[in-house]
């Protein structure tokens, strides 16, 4: 199906669409500043309305990386290429519970205007409990019309939130997610179960190479899956890879 682009959008048959990108950028595990340009890089070449990066993608999966606020001056380089682009961008980084000194595993939507924290990571796993508190509550960003719900990594593998997220009416289910490589298939064997379960597209960023805590050689995989499971694009196994899809609510448009 056809479409044309317009500022990050595009106008399929008649509807607006929202063009969604899926980007596992290489990581300097620790260097906020180095993954903070590489994530602009990314949104640049995503050329997306909504570009999706791993779980902590800006610091590693390292619990002693410091949180990461939404008026922290290294995410810069993200707010001048989502400007440039017209992106938003849902990153991974650990971020602060208000006012309780502790931290949480978030994502913050950072666009031309800044960023913000809209989501804690509510299913917590392995060790992360020792170092993590989980949030409470699901969270969903509006762009364009369309309602994101929000998750990270184990959230995926629940049912409860799925479940509770998708109940607030969601188009697109979003995470970011690590895994290792002998799990490569479990964000899609989730994502077509959520998929099908609550018909709704599915986007999930996963990191690619180094991810730091034990993941030496993470798959990537990032991809989208449709309302009825199928998948309609898949990155690689390659650091720095990016896969973009046009989605409209009756089908989609896509591109590499």
């Amino acid at each position: 199906m056809g479409g044309r682009r317009v500022g990050g959008m595009g106008v399929v048959g008649g509807s607006v669409a929202l063009v969604v990108g899926v980007a596992q950028p290489g990581c300097v595990v620790g260097d906020v500043r180095a993954n903070a340009a590489a994530h602009a890089e990314a949104v640049r070449v995503a050329g997306a309305r909504v570009a999706v990066f791993p779980e902590m993608s800006l610091t590693g999966y390292v619990f002693d990386a410091p949180a990461v606020a939404g008026d922290d001056a290294v995410l810069e380089p993200i707010v001048v290429a989502c400007a440039e682009t017209g992106s938003l961008a849902l990153v991974g980084a650990p971020v602060d519970v208000e006012a309780s000194g502790q931290r949480s595993i978030g994502v913050l939507a950072v666009d031309g205007d800044g960023a913000r924290v809209v989501y804690r990571k509510m299913f917590l796993g392995g060790a992360e409990p020792g170092s993590f508190t989980p949030g409470s509550e699901p969270a969903v960003v509006e762009v364009d019309g369309w309602r994101l719900g929000l998750a990270v990594c184990k959230d995926t593998g629940v049912a409860e939130h799925a479940a509770r997220t998708c109940a607030l009416g969601v188009d697109v289910y979003v995470a970011g997610v690590l895994e290792l490589p002998e799990d490569a298939a479990v964000p899609e064997e989730r994502a077509r179960r959520i998929a099908t379960e609550h018909g709704v597209w599915v986007a999930i960023a996963s990191f690619a190479g180094p991810a730091g805590g034990g993941y030496d050689a993470a798959p990537g995989g990032s991809g989208i899956w449709r309302p009825d499971g199928t998948v309609q694009v898949r990155a690689g196994t390659e650091p720095g890879a990016v896969a973009r899809a046009e989605l409209e609510r009756q089908g989609a448009t896509w591109s590499r």
